[in-house]
């Protein structure tokens, strides 16, 4: 019996001990209870500031105390920051009653909810701002001061011996203002005190990296053009086009896209070609007398088509070829020599009015001639080359329609022609009784220069 008795004590102090800390835990949650009566949840914020256990009051105190002292910080690339204050832009709490509201969603005795729910610990009281003091603080920013920004740029390209190398792209530290902006008012608005502009997406960054496949697709094609290679043949004498001269020519565009500087090149193309292209060139010519003269203008000689050239050059270049090819010329001579006259050629000497034609080096005919009226229609000197010929042309001018057998132009409307309507040749006929500019040539001289020459065979007309 004394064992019984004993067991039911302790069972009886047990269930006394549970009643008591029940109530015990019941008094303190109705002591909770009736204190957030009165006060605002733990966890509670207005403005992301903490206001467990206030009261409204106390809460409006706080929150108006935290806003006299409101900074955002900006937190910028390269570990800067800078600072917009509260005071700067006249920041103000709109204070239109809804602390109350807070406070009446948080039911007292529902106050241990309020640890597993958020829904109503959290509000955002309205502010108001002076827009225009806002915009001239932002203004005077030191990251949007233009003499602070540095551009953001695509990935580049460097050539060298061994191929073209990527250069990684600049990310600068250049703002997109409208951004920015948007996110700072509504930091201001929601009470935040730090943006990061970096994660904020505020900054203009580079549309392609060293790691995008477009950048990667570049370097192989800028690869691909430097591996062209063209030689140009000048009968004894080669030109050569290659990666290390094709690359001075290669540029990405603003949509960061290969393209060739058409200046650059063409420039190039001018410099090599100079010394091959000779119309209009001084050139030594041995005359008839055997007199060595030096003689230029006209347009007979080599002259390289650049523009042509130049097409088809950037089609090798595209396609990564290696080509050995003659350019492709404007006009024609009859000579890659130094004097590329050759040995086949009308010689015109205006001071004798006398005519030679030479045909592989050997003498085919001569005779006297009359040129163009020394005071008005000269035959101008020059080396140029014959256009063509023609039978039974009739040559027309100002006052004048006369038939010819044998038509050979070489300077405009200036040609060499037999001439029915003349007895006599040479002398001085030319001072007073000259043609428009034209050879006259009495009828054997004209047939036999026509039967024997050929269009481009050079005329040098001179005294």
């Amino acid at each position: 019996m004394g064992i019984i008795k004993r067991e039911e004590d302790k069972h009886n102090k047990i269930v006394m001990g549970i009643v008591i800390s029940l109530c015990a835990l019941l008094a303190i949650y109705l002591g909770m209870a009736a204190y957030f009566i009165n006060h605002f949840y733990f966890g509670s914020q207005i403005n992301h500031i903490n206001v467990s256990c206030k009261t409204v009051d106390e809460a409006k105190q706080q929150v108006e105390a935290e806003l006299a002292n409101y900074t955002l910080n900006l937190k910028e690339r390269g570990s800067k920051s800078e600072q917009i204050k509260g005071t700067d832009i006249a920041l103000k709490h709109n204070l239109g009653g809804e602390y109350k509201n807070l406070k009446a969603a948080q039911k007292p005795l529902k106050w241990i909810s309020g640890f597993f729910n958020a829904e109503n610990l959290k509000m955002t009281d309205a502010v108001t701002y002076d827009s225009n003091l806002l915009k001239e603080k932002m203004e005077k920013l030191s990251c949007l001061d233009k003499h602070n920004i540095v551009e953001p740029k695509n990935p580049d390209f460097r050539y060298t011996d061994k191929g073209y190398v990527i250069l990684d792209e600049i990310s600068g530290n250049k703002i997109n203002k409208d951004i920015l902006y948007n996110r700072v008012t509504k930091a201001i608005q929601s009470g935040e005190t730090t943006i990061d502009l970096e994660a904020d997406n505020c900054y203009i960054n580079p549309k392609y990296t060293s790691k995008s496949q477009k950048t990667t697709d570049n370097k192989n094609i800028l690869n691909k053009y430097v591996s062209s290679k063209i030689t140009y043949t000048f009968r004894n004498h080669k030109e050569t086009i290659d990666g290390s001269i094709i690359n001075k020519w290669l540029k990405v565009n603003e949509n960061f896209e290969i393209v060739v500087d058409k200046q650059k090149e063409n420039n190039y193309m001018e410099a090599l070609f100079k010394n091959y292209n000779t119309v209009g060139k001084t050139r030594s010519f041995v005359a008839a007398s055997g007199n060595t003269i030096s003689i230029g203008g006209g347009d007979y000689g080599w002259l390289v088509d650049i523009d042509k050239e130049t097409q088809e050059l950037n089609e090798v270049i595209k396609q990564g070829k290696a080509v050995v090819k003659e350019p492709s010329y404007a006009k024609t001579a009859f000579s890659h020599d130094s004097n590329d006259i050759g040995n086949t050629y009308v010689e015109i000497n205006i001071s004798r009015q006398h005519l030679w034609f030479y045909k592989n080096g050997s003498l085919i005919v001569q005779g006297d001639v009359v040129t163009g009226n020394a005071s008005n229609h000269g035959t101008p000197e020059g080396i140029y080359s014959l256009k063509y010929k023609d039978r039974n042309a009739v040559l027309v001018g100002p006052g004048y329609r006369s038939p010819v057998n044998f038509w050979m132009p070489f300077n405009g409307g200036i040609g060499i022609h037999d001439a029915s309507w003349r007895s006599e040749f040479g002398g001085s006929i030319y001072r007073g009784d000259g043609s428009h500019g034209c050879v006259n040539c009495p009828y054997y001289l004209a047939k036999t220069i026509f039967d024997n020459i050929e269009a481009g065979t050079p005329v040098v007309c001179h005294y």
